[in-house]
């Protein structure tokens, strides 16, 4: 029996608590409004990382605020509808809070998903690719188990605050290369696509439509030949990367439905 066609919904790079209290708690009272909005039209919604700027939980704490989201991922999957939280670079940190309390699924590493037949990657993208040799070994670090061991020792307040010093620092340093698109071989995502690992994963396991991410904070639809040289035969010498864009400014996000993927803007 044929599987019945599907809608989902993917979103990234909400960054829930930045810049500040006033100007997030907007940016989640709208986002809200655009989940009671798509509730009645997907299958499935997936959160493709950095949802909030800063994620951390101790035993017996977790940090203030994300009511409003929180309750409505909540809500969605009461209905029945699955929810899916990829992690980012911002908000790593979870230890099973959220799939206790909210009920959501969360992953770590990209997943392979089939919609409507096609096949797809779907991950944040952070670490992904050629370059970002700092963030890499920062990311090795951030993993370890004595890292968050250490970390949980720290009293929440300086915790959180020290953080949040660092997500701002990092914001504004990255603001520019966020917002510029300089072509699609200046995008490491795109190379990662093309990487031989992919391009063997291409050939010997199942062709992907494409791949889908978050963590670049633009929103792009770009179709990537993916083969150079013959490595790819046949009909599948192309494949889509969809980046899902942020809620910072752009609002921009994903929907798969039996007319195709589109990328959108709220």
């Amino acid at each position: 029996m044929n599987k019945p066609p599907t809608t989902i919904h993917f979103a990234s790079d909400l960054h829930l608590g930045a810049p500040n209290a006033a100007v997030s708690k907007a940016r989640e009272k709208l986002f809200v409004q655009w989940l009671d909005e798509v509730a009645s039209k997907g299958d499935a919604l997936h959160l493709v990382g950095d949802t909030l700027d800063f994620w951390f939980e101790w035993k017996h704490v977790v940090p203030r605020g994300h009511v409003r989201i929180f309750g409505a991922l909540a809500a969605l999957v009461d209905a029945g509808i699955p929810v899916h939280w990829h992690v980012g670079n911002h908000d790593l940190w979870t230890f099973g809070y959220l799939e206790q309390e909210l009920g959501v699924e969360v992953h770590r590493e990209p997943i392979e998903l089939e919609i409507n037949g096609e096949k797809w990657l779907v991950g944040h993208g952070d670490g992904l690719g050629p370059g970002d040799n700092k963030y890499k070994m920062l990311k090795r670090i951030f993993t370890s188990a004595a890292a968050q061991w250490a970390f949980s020792r720290l009293h929440p307040n300086l915790a959180v605050g020290l953080a949040q010093r660092w997500s701002r620092s990092s914001r504004i340093h990255n603001a520019d290369s966020d917002a510029e698109f300089n072509g699609i071989e200046g995008e490491w995502l795109a190379h990662y696509i093309r990487s031989e690992e992919q391009l063997r994963t291409q050939r010997q396991v199942a062709p992907r439509t494409g791949y889908i991410f978050g963590h670049r904070h633009l929103p792009l639809d770009e179709t990537l030949d993916v083969s150079p040289g013959g490595k790819l035969d046949g009909p599948n010498r192309s494949t889509r990367y969809i980046n899902t864009g942020e809620w910072l400014s752009h609002r921009s996000y994903l929907r798969i439905d039996p007319q195709g993927a589109e990328l959108l803007r709220y």
